[in-house]
């Protein structure tokens, strides 16, 4: 605002607001006024660059950023299609066929892939329970017994709630799984199979929207897999 109508919202005079400036270091209250907003738009993008990612700036037109976003997806799913455990994959599929129970947890967006797949599972007769976490999960991984399958979809490969799930399904004996981004992340030593989707974990959104067609590749693999030996039986 103009030095006028800043005091006057200050209760003082225009000429109190110039000394004020020149107290602080500026020439004047223009000087000042520009400094705050050259701060201000720097602070705004690069609030922006980490939200949202650098391969999109705010002024791009819909065109550009749908551009950005499908070469994201594809070298995402090209990252997974490169860095899953084909060998790993299959085993689990051949557990997850002959399976009396199969519990699989996706916390927050992690159950976005982890939800499509136990859809899927139901649909060609797998007895799958889905959980989201809290009290819930824990229950689940405590019925379970040797034979049977615990799956964890955790794209960061870390967190209390996954830990807790795949401890108490490790314990009975069950097959424990873990579907993440970050292969080297803490809860990979509690896993015994451990399906690497490719991207790793960027606080950036769009690697993490990315990262997400990665997780749904190797989930559709596991389910593939998992209904041509049911189909088999």
């Amino acid at each position: 605002m103009s030095i006028t109508a800043l005091a006057a919202l200050a209760e003082t005079t225009p000429a109190t607001v110039s000394r004020y400036a020149q107290r602080l270091g500026y020439s004047g209250y223009p000087s000042m006024r520009t400094a705050i907003a050259t701060e201000n738009g720097r602070a705004s993008g690069s609030a922006w660059e980490h939200d949202i990612g650098g391969s999109i700036r705010p002024d791009d037109s819909a065109d550009r950023i749908v551009t950005a976003l499908a070469a994201a997806q594809m070298r995402a799913v090209r990252a997974a299609a490169q860095s899953v455990d084909l060998d790993g994959v299959t085993r689990l599929a051949d557990d997850i066929a002959t399976a009396s129970r199969v519990h699989i947890l996706g916390e927050w967006a992690d159950a976005v892939p982890a939800e499509e797949l136990y859809n899927r599972l139901l649909r060609i007769g797998r007895p799958a329970w889905m959980h989201r976490g809290g009290l819930e999960a824990k229950v689940g991984a405590s019925l379970l017994a040797p034979g049977d399958v615990a799956l964890l979809v955790c794209r960061d490969g870390s967190g209390a709630e996954g830990a807790a799930f795949l401890a108490a399904a490790h314990e009975r004996g069950a097959h424990t799984a873990l579907l993440t981004g970050e292969p080297s992340g803490p809860l990979a030593a509690t896993a015994h199979t451990v399906l690497d989707s490719g991207t790793r974990v960027s606080t950036a959104w769009t690697e993490h929207f990315a990262g997400r067609a990665g997780d749904t590749l190797v989930a559709g693999l596991l389910w593939v897999l998992v209904a041509q030996r049911v189909g088999e039986a």
